[in-house]
């Protein structure tokens, strides 16, 4: 089958969240095991990946070093780690492999997405990037026309636009690639947000949601299944309480009224939960969330938050006495 698999961005840094290059390349690494244990098992591979870590890290240094170089945009800095977190991937996973004997060959498309500049998260960003900063610091940002919210004990943080994903511009190059053989990595965080001019496209300041984007590309290139890779095996509902309870393999139905009810948190799975629905929605057949070392499982459907267009669920939502510890994973 054709398995789109979405990699966190956090899952591209060091376990502690450490950013430096050395530490990307071993995660990277990592995954790849588990990414070509999929490729050894006969399936099509479209790979779509996070960037909130390396976005982060490029508007520090812009931060940095304002005084001396002009600021990068927000569309550049989604190329800029499109570019480099998808050569790391192409580069760890053809030599995992190669180490097996594989011959698939591999490929980063760079890749953008349009959005509606009417929109209306355009007016009202609540998507946070970058570090915590103090008060003073936020102020001082805020006055050059930036958008910053105060996030209590841990500081204040910059907030942008998240317009939803309305079309893959790169799709019929990905879905080429796909048909001939090529494992592609496209999409990475998100796609560069574009909106449409006449005769092309320009960069907006924007960072769409990479799981709503993955569901996105997963339907365009018309994939079978659609794996949502993050750091915990499955989603959790009512976290934090004692009703806390896994989410097993569920109907449509079922995981839209859990949705409703709000246990699922915007800034982390809410996200992920609301891709799994619009893929299938959109005529997807299979979409899971499970942990990135369970993917051959999640292929054979025993593990992780699983919601199938049959409608019907293979098996009710286990019972947990205690909720596991999650982060965001954009």
């Amino acid at each position: 089958m054709r398995v789109l698999v979405a990699l966190g961005g956090n899952a591209l840094t060091g376990p502690d969240g450490d950013p430096s290059p050395s530490a990307q390349q071993r995660a990277i690494a990592a995954a790849a095991v588990h990414l070509a244990d999929l490729t050894a098992a006969g399936h099509e591979l479209v790979i779509t990946h996070g960037n909130g870590p390396q976005v982060g890290n490029i508007l520090r240094k812009n931060e940095l070093s304002a005084h001396e170089l002009p600021p990068v945009s927000l569309d550049w800095c989604g190329a800029q780690t499109q570019g480099t977190i998808g050569f790391t991937i192409v580069s760890a996973l053809e030599r995992e492999l190669a180490a097996r004997g594989l011959e698939n060959k591999v490929a980063a498309v760079v890749t953008r997405t349009v959005v509606d500049p009417d929109d209306p998260a355009f007016a009202d960003p609540v998507k946070p990037i970058g570090s915590y900063q103090d008060a003073d610091f936020a102020a001082e940002m805020t006055a050059l026309g930036q958008t910053w919210k105060d996030f209590g004990d841990k500081g204040w943080r910059r907030v942008v636009a998240s317009p939803y994903p309305a079309e893959i511009l790169e799709t019929s190059m990905v879905s080429f690639l796909a048909d001939s053989g090529w494992t592609v990595v496209a999409g990475g965080g998100g796609g560069i947000p574009v909106v449409p001019t006449d005769g092309g496209c320009v960069g907006v300041s924007a960072v769409i949601d990479k799981d709503l984007s993955a569901a996105k590309l997963a339907a365009s290139v018309r994939a079978d299944l659609l794996i949502i890779a993050t750091d915990v095996p499955c989603a959790v509902a009512d976290f934090g309480t004692p009703d806390a309870r896994d989410v097993g393999a569920v109907t449509v139905d079922e995981l839209k009224a859990l949705r409703a009810t709000g246990t699922f948190a915007s800034g982390s799975m809410g996200p992920k939960v609301d891709a799994l629905l619009d893929f299938v929605d959109n005529g997807g057949s299979r979409a899971v969330i499970t942990e990135l070392s369970l993917l051959s499982s999640a292929v054979s459907g025993t593990v992780g938050t699983s919601v199938s267009s049959r409608g019907r669920a293979r098996s009710e939502g286990r019972l947990a006495a205690d909720a596991r510890g999650s982060r965001s994973d954009q």
